[in-house]
Formats: C-alpha cells, sequence, structure tokens
C-alpha cells in the first residue's frame, strides 16, 4: 500500500502527542485562563453603546444614534441568550449534550439575529441602515476588546 504525505503527516502527529500530566495541564489553564461569555457580551454592549452616542453627537441627528444601538442590540441580544443557554444545566450533562446544545443554541442566536434586522425598520424611526449596520460590525468586533482587558483570575491561596 502506498503512503501519502498526510499519512506520513498523520504517523507523525501520533508519534509526537503526549498527554499532559495533571501539573502541566494546570500550568496551561494558569497561563491562559478561560473568559466568561458574560465578560465578552458586557465589552460587546459596551462598545455599542459608544458607537451609538458617537453617532448621535457627531452627526447631532438622534435617529443615527438609535440605528447604530439597535445594531449593536442585534447582536448583544442573541449572544446573551446563546450564552445563557450553553451555561445552562443541560449543556453540561455529557459532551454530546453540549454539542448538540451548542448547534441548537447557535441556531436560536442567528434566529434572532436575523428577527430583530427584519423587525428593525417597524422599530426604529427614520432608520439609518448604515449606522445600523455599523453599530452592528463594531458590536461584532468588540469581544476581541473585551478579551485584552478580560479581568485574569487570582491564584488560590491553597495551590
Amino acid at each position: 500500500m502506498r503512503k501519502t504525505a498526510r499519512d506520513v503527516e498523520f504517523e507523525d502527529a501520533e508519534e509526537e502527542f503526549k498527554p499532559l500530566t495533571a501539573e502541566e495541564a494546570q500550568r496551561l489553564r494558569e497561563k491562559s485562563p478561560s473568559v466568561s461569555p458574560w465578560w465578552v457580551i458586557a465589552g460587546q454592549l459596551m462598545a455599542g453603546l459608544l458607537v451609538a452616542l458617537a453617532a448621535w453627537g457627531l452627526t447631532g441627528r438622534q435617529n443615527l444614534g438609535w440605528s447604530a444601538g439597535y445594531g449593536a442590540l442585534s447582536v448583544v441580544v442573541p449572544a446573551a441568550v446563546f450564552a445563557r443557554g450553553l451555561t445552562g444545566r443541560l449543556s453540561s450533562l455529557s459532551p454530546s449534550t453540549a454539542m448538540l446544545g451548542f448547534f441548537v443554541w447557535e441556531m436560536v442566536k442567528m434566529a434572532l439575529t436575523l428577527a430583530m434586522l427584519l423587525a428593525a425598520p417597524r422599530l426604529i424611526t427614520a432608520l439609518s441602515w448604515p449606522a445600523m449596520l455599523v453599530g452592528l460590525a463594531v458590536a461584532m468586533q468588540a469581544y476581541w476588546v473585551a478579551l485584552v482587558f478580560a479581568p485574569k483570575r487570582k491564584k488560590r491561596e491553597n495551590e
């Protein structure tokens, strides 16, 4: 049987794989701690608020501020629903339940985002689509800032 480059690469990866010891895994977790999804959502909310205030303040047009703010809310509200669904009790029962829950809540998040965007013209007077899309884009990218400024976990005294 002829070996391909992929087969050789896979064999090399198997030979290099070494499970971590408990101490190595603990050091890895301390070096790069997980960030709460609620921290990221708070960062998205703050970024959305700032862009809405900037749109309103720089132009003097209230509808631009409301449009940008609604665009940000179209990201924040579905993300909060998604985070709540993923941090629920059912999602931690087993790996397969967690995976199924992730896909279900991701679909709920996408459907809610779409519903909010479709409802925007009825909810916002004199909706500005460009301002709304700017608010949406800023809130979607704000997680990078939230990750940079995330609070670091403190080491426990007994470790």
